[in-house]
């Protein structure tokens, strides 16, 4: 294998790896921006929700109590759970890519029962009691998610008044939701979890399609660079030091030693040349001292 060739091999497996690690480079950082971009506008979703649902429960909830009659019931003005459920509705036909979910294990309202995925999530409340919040990347229905949750723990006896006993809960409940479900919750459990799931399917689709192109282009001008650096090397390198072996192989045989070696270049290879017409000197002024003997 030629000079020539191996130098080249060794400049593109160098540049192939060079731009494939780029591209590595490239896909991690793109996935790691896609899912802090996802954590960022989750929270900004998540506190937006749960904000709608603490100020319900702190300022309108108890005006609304004021107002009603004793013992009416109107899920749409006393109920967290139906309040956030509505506002996530709307919210969401207008951003299709943010899903949240009051996941609850034993919902009255069965949209909101948990499945696998979601229980998952509310096991990691219940074997972390202290924890108050989790987040993190998650595979839901074949595709990867970001998600944030929080837990809604039964705190106090209030939340007994719909999901105590069925025959306690009021009319109205019993009437929408029925009595087979969602009932019997216990002040101290884990029964639920508010999660917003954002999709990152998009974000990690992008970051391969640009870690492809980067790769391409990256290859494109390693096809180029190796096309200069063939012209470059036949042009600078192979010719001369052909012309010189050419030259040095005339010299061994005594042949042409009046021809001067000259290049145009100065570099290592004009050295060499003049090292070499150096010698072709010597010889010939060795053998015109022989001859005249």
């Amino acid at each position: 294998m030629s000079i020539r060739i191996r130098f080249l091999v060794l400049i593109g497996v160098l540049s192939l790896l060079a731009t494939l690690g780029i591209a590595y480079a490239s896909y991690t950082f793109s996935i790691n921006n896609a899912k802090q971009e996802a954590r960022d506008k989750g929270q900004i979703v998540f506190d937006y929700l749960d904000s709608s649902r603490q100020f319900f429960k702190k300022e309108q909830r108890p005006k609304v109590l004021e107002l009603l009659p004793r013992g009416h019931f109107v899920p749409e003005l006393i109920s967290g759970f139906t309040l956030t459920r509505g506002v996530a509705e709307i919210f969401h036909d207008k951003n299709p890519d943010y899903v949240f979910k009051q996941a609850t294990i034993d919902p009255l309202h069965l949209a909101n029962k948990a499945d696998v995925v979601d229980l998952t999530i509310i096991d990691s409340f219940k074997q972390n009691p202290n924890l108050e919040s989790n987040e993190g990347t998650i595979i839901k229905d074949e595709q990867p998610y970001y998600y944030f949750a929080k837990p809604i723990r039964i705190s106090s006896k209030g939340c007994l008044r719909c999901h105590g006993e069925p025959e306690d809960a009021p009319e109205e409940i019993v009437t929408i939701y029925g009595s087979e479900h969602g009932y019997n919750w216990k002040v101290g459990n884990i029964a639920s979890a508010y999660i917003v799931y954002v999709p990152l399917q998009k974000a990690l689709d992008q970051a391969k399609k640009s870690a492809l192109k980067l790769v391409v282009f990256g290859v494109g001008a390693i096809v180029v660079l190796m096309a200069i650096l063939w012209v470059f090397f036949s042009m600078y390198v192979i010719k001369p030091l052909t012309r010189l072996e050419h030259r040095a192989t005339e010299i061994s045989l005594g042949k042409n030693l009046s021809e001067p070696i000259t290049t145009p270049s100065n570099d290592e290879i004009s050295s060499l040349a003049r090292s070499v017409d150096r010698l072709r000197i010597s010889i010939d002024k060795m053998l015109q001292r022989y001859k005249k003997k």
